[in-house]
């Protein structure tokens, strides 16, 4: 006991003597609107900074009100999610008071909750955060990397941050973004069985803009190639109407085509009237009755007929008898 005791009084003037030099806070807040999802984003982006700061939810139309609030609580840096139509997120990171402040619009916006990986890390530890080389190709790319530098990295000697290196934070560069990842370390200090655990969040962030000032100021950059979720989704609705025209047009057509295919209608047919074609349902009627009839009067006289001719056979047959006696 008194040799432990002995170590942790050694690491304290140790503390004491190097001094807690780094003394940098990060403020983590959100504006009003914000959707369960990102609040719970935001609540692991704090944890992955043990240096970071909260507050309460600030109003979206007052940012530089934020600097007052970061001289407060002793933090020379801010971080503020800002939501907008309860379903696109934007993330501005920021030194202040003096600037500059970077806009991001976060894509793919991923709990750990969400992936549930398997990487787990001690909760406080110190990161190790790795930059892709395109970082430093561009000016505003080398200005984004500065900002992640004073934002990232956990102080050393900090009061909350545990004296352990096992996870590292990877910020890569592709296709105009910039994606977020947090690994692990597992395995030995050899680098043959080192390997690397993905422990979450994750998200991808697409630079809109560099202001000069802390939420404020001119415009240093600009992307030419950015557009609003807005009017994405603008355009989208606008195809789906374009789809619609064309449906209704082609159904137009259709029924013309139907109209042209139909047989003509034959011109004998509005001759007559509809009482005139009852007439003649009658007429052709009453002709057929007579008709039958007279075929049945025709087939009596012919009975008739027959019945004379068989009496006249009979009387030449008597009389043929008669002159047959006399002879004899």
């Amino acid at each position: 006991m008194k040799k432990y005791r002995s170590k942790n009084l050694k690491k304290k003037l140790e503390r004491f003597r190097e001094g807690y030099k780094n003394k940098q806070h990060v403020l983590v807040v959100c504006t009003k609107g914000i959707n369960h999802r990102y609040r719970h984003f935001m609540k692991d982006f704090r944890e992955l900074l043990p240096h970071s700061k909260k507050d309460v939810k600030c109003d979206a139309r007052h940012l530089p009100l934020i600097n007052e609030i970061c001289e407060m609580k002793n933090c020379t840096s801010a971080i503020i999610f800002e939501a907008r139509r309860k379903g696109d997120l934007y993330v501005w990171f920021s030194k202040t008071p003096a600037g500059p402040s970077i806009k991001f619009l976060a894509r793919n916006v991923h709990t750990m909750r969400e992936l549930k990986f398997t990487g787990n890390c001690l909760k406080g530890s110190r990161p190790i955060v790795c930059f892709d080389e395109i970082f430093d190709s561009t000016p505003y790319y080398r200005l984004m990397k500065e900002v992640f530098k004073h934002v990232f990295p956990t102080p050393h000697y900090h009061p909350k941050s545990k004296p352990f290196i096992d996870h590292t934070i990877n910020l890569y560069i592709h296709d105009d973004h910039i994606w977020f990842r947090n690994y692990q370390i597992t395995g030995e200090h050899s680098e043959a069985s080192t390997a690397l655990v993905e422990i979450g969040p994750r998200f991808v962030l697409y630079p809109i803009k560099i202001l000069s000032g802390s939420w404020y100021g001119t415009v240093l950059w600009e992307n030419p190639k950015y557009m609003s979720p807005s009017a994405l989704r603008g355009i989208r609705k606008l195809n789906t109407a374009q789809k619609h025209n064309l449906l209704i047009q082609n159904k137009k057509v259709s029924r013309v085509r139907h109209k042209e295919l139909t047989p003509v209608p034959d011109p004998l047919e509005k001759l007559f009237n509809y009482d005139d074609r009852k007439l003649l349902r009658k007429f052709s009627h009453n002709k057929l009755s007579s008709n039958h009839e007279d075929m049945s009067e025709v087939g009596t006289e012919e009975s008739d007929n027959t019945i004379e001719y068989n009496d006249i056979n009979e009387h030449i047959d008597e009389d043929i008898d008669e002159d047959n006696d006399e002879d004899s």
